[in-house]
């Protein structure tokens, strides 16, 4: 929590967007405990060890963000945001082992306990990245819902901050989208 004289997130954030260089290092600075908890969940979530720190992942999604043009309106929109570039990042890179893992004609003589672990945990990642894709071109809002519920760790009055929309519509569009994503990674579509 900033001091009276210290400057809010979000003040920061529209420093940032009005021209002010030093100012995203200093909201990211401000908010690098929790985002490092988002990434360490992310992490957590997608099963084993993918060779990646939960800093490492953080600091990717910061690079994206620095390099991209993007906005963000306050707080919530910014942990929203980050979170989807730390998502981001991390599928990226369970693609990038997975391509690593078919080889250049390396020939593979045999995968221990471990390998196979991980294995199947970016298998599982790559899955729910498409599953969330399906369901962003079915339904955008809902798809943003469930990412903004289980990826950025919003709560319900947080999500309808964020899309401008009522605390009615978050749950509907909730329990639609975890139907949904129920039903498409147990492959019943």
């Amino acid at each position: 929590m900033p001091t009276p004289n210290e400057p809010r997130l979000t003040d920061l954030l529209h420093s940032w967007q009005e021209g002010g260089k030093e100012a995203f290092g200093r909201a990211f600075e401000m908010a690098y405990e929790e985002l490092k908890r988002i990434a360490r969940q992310r992490l957590r979530q997608a099963g084993e060890d993918l060779t990646l720190s939960p800093t490492a992942l953080l600091h990717e999604a910061y690079l994206r963000v620095a390099e991209s043009d993007v906005v963000f309106k306050n707080r919530a929109h910014f942990f929203a945001g980050m979170s989807l570039y730390i998502r981001s990042a991390l599928v990226d890179h369970a693609r990038a082992r997975q391509a690593e893992k078919r080889g250049g004609g390396d020939v593979r003589v045999s995968l221990s306990e471990v390998m196979a672990a991980e294995e199947s945990m970016v298998t599982e990642v790559l899955a729910l990245d498409q599953a969330l894709e399906a369901l962003a071109r079915l339904d955008p809002r809902c798809a943003e819902v469930l990412h903004l519920s289980y990826f950025a760790g919003l709560d319900r009055v947080g999500i309808s901050e964020v899309l401008g929309v009522s605390l009615a519509t978050v749950d509907r569009d909730f329990r639609f989208a975890k139907a949904w994503l129920r039903e498409e990674l147990s492959g019943g579509h």
